[in-house]
Order: structure tokens, then C-alpha cells, then sequence
């Protein structure tokens, strides 16, 4: 049985993924004009592009720059399934720009990433997308992947020197409103900063992503309400978790303890 899934975010606009699973269909010739990376997890493809022909299967990912035209299709009597990323242009150069001194945008240089690392990493981050899950996270695991396919595939650049940043401000940032999701170009846009920046330089600084600090946070606002007796299904939507399960696996993993298994020391 096949099927088609996908990812579109209106909060997170510079990004669509796919997932087709046991497919047969055939692709004609095509160009898009995004950026799109390829990965299949069964099966294999013919892979045309420039010229070229390549057989790609489970370990390798397709690269392909804007307004190239290529097709993926499968080979003679085998299925596959596959995910396809596909990246707005003006986002991929304002996180390169996090990178390198650059007024557009730096095609890939291979049309091929044969790096087992880094496609883990894409199959990872599609799974993460298509799941549900807090938008600062997906879009932190996607900068990571893009960031990584990026230092492997683009021509060097003159690297930029950062400014540091305000630490404690964004720590603020992320510790306000904790029953909504935020994303990072929210957060970049209220701080007057480049989004990828923000990110490298918070880490460096804390150990830890934004995305990490916040779940914290979140769970110490869960164990002040807890404490007061707040209703668990309650606290799971306060502190912005989508479901009890949601809020149940992340407060024991940070706590050792469930929700109800913390509660009940501080009910009389």
C-alpha cells in the first residue's frame, strides 16, 4: 500500500517536506526553486541531473540547487520510499550568511552526499518535522542538517567574525509565555538578530539549545503547579505541551519521576 505524507507550517514558511512510501510513480523532468534535498529509506532511484545518472539508495542524499532540472524515479519493478526537503532560497542565505561573508546565495558544489552522518541526521529531521512536536525544535534540528549539508557542499567563504551576543536577554525571551510555541525567526525578529547566529552563539554559550532551555523552563513551571495541586492535564496545556503523554515523557526524563509520582509528595 503506498501513501503521501506532508509538512507545511505557516509559522515556519521556508520549509515543505514529503514522504511517499512504496511508490512506483515516475517523475518527468522537472525544476524547482527551492532548494531540495533527497533521501530514500527503501528501495532505490535513478537519479538524473546535469548530465549525470546516478543509482541512489539508503545512506546517500540528492542535492539539488534551484532551477536545475533533474528527476528521481525508481529503478525497473522496485518500489521506493523517500523523503524530499525543499528549502526556500532567501532562508538558505540568511543561514549561510550566519556563516560566511556573502550577498547571495552559494549553490552546492556535488550533486551527491555520500556521508552516513549527516543522512541519519536528514532522516532524523524529516521524522521530526512530520511529527508533532514544538516548532523551535523542528526548526533547530532542520538549521543543524542544513548547516551541516552546507560546510560539506558549498565552496569556502571569508567566515564572518560574530558579535556576541545578549545572552540573559534571550534566556528571558525563552522563559515568557511558555503555553505557546515560538520559533526562532519569532525570537530573531523581537531580538533584531540573524536567527542561525542566535542559535550557534546560545549554545556555545549555554551548552544547550534554545529549544532545551525552554523545555526546562517548562518543567519548572509544571513542578511549581504540581506543587499546588493544578489538575495534570492542566499543566501538561499551562506549560505548553501538546498532551499529557507529551508532558508525562519529557517531565520524567528531565525529573526521573512522572508527573503523578512527583504530585503526590506535596499533597496533604
Amino acid at each position: 500500500m503506498s501513501s503521501k505524507h506532508f509538512f507545511k507550517n505557516p509559522k515556519l514558511p521556508f520549509v515543505e517536506c514529503r514522504y511517499s512510501i512504496n511508490s512506483g510513480r515516475h517523475y518527468k523532468h522537472h525544476i524547482h526553486k527551492s532548494f531540495s534535498v533527497g533521501g530514500i529509506d527503501q528501495g532505490e532511484v535513478i537519479y538524473q541531473v546535469e548530465g549525470k545518472t546516478i543509482k541512489l539508495l539508503p545512506g546517500s542524499l540528492a542535492l539539488m540547487n534551484p532551477e536545475i532540472l533533474h528527476s528521481c524515479n525508481p529503478t525497473k519493478f522496485c518500489k521506493r520510499s523517500y523523503y524530499i526537503l525543499y528549502l526556500d532560497v532567501e532562508w538558505c542565505l540568511q543561514l549561510q550568511q550566519s556563516l560566511w561573508q556573502i550577498d547571495k546565495f552559494s549553490p552546492v558544489n556535488t550533486i551527491l552526499l555520500e556521508d552516513n552522518y549527516t543522512y541519519q541526521q536528514f532522516i532524523k529531521t524529516m521524522k521530526l518535522l512530520m511529527d508533532n512536536g514544538d516548532l523551535l525544535e523542528k526548526e533547530q534540528n532542520l538549521v543543524e542538517l542544513t548547516e551541516n549539508i552546507f560546510l560539506q557542499a558549498c565552496d569556502p567563504a571569508t567566515v564572518i567574525k560574530e558579535t556576541p551576543f545578549k545572552i540573559e536577554q534571550l534566556k528571558q525571551q525563552l522563559s515568557l509565555n511558555l503555553d505557546t510555541d515560538i520559533s526562532l525567526r519569532q525570537l530573531s525578529l523581537e531580538l533584531q538578530t540573524n536567527p542561525y547566529t542566535l542559535l550557534r552563539q546560545f549554545k556555545a554559550a549555554t551548552g544547550i539549545t534554545p529549544h532545551a532551555y525552554r523545555l526546562n523552563c517548562r518543567i519548572e513551571f509544571a513542578r511549581k503547579l504540581l506543587q499546588k495541586g493544578f489538575d495534570l492535564s492542566q499543566v501538561a496545556l499551562e506549560c505548553g505541551f501538546f498532551d499529557q503523554s507529551h508532558f508525562h515523557r519529557h517531565f520524567k526524563a528531565i525529573t526521573t519521576v512522572t508527573p503523578k509520582e512527583y504530585q503526590v509528595n506535596f499533597i496533604q
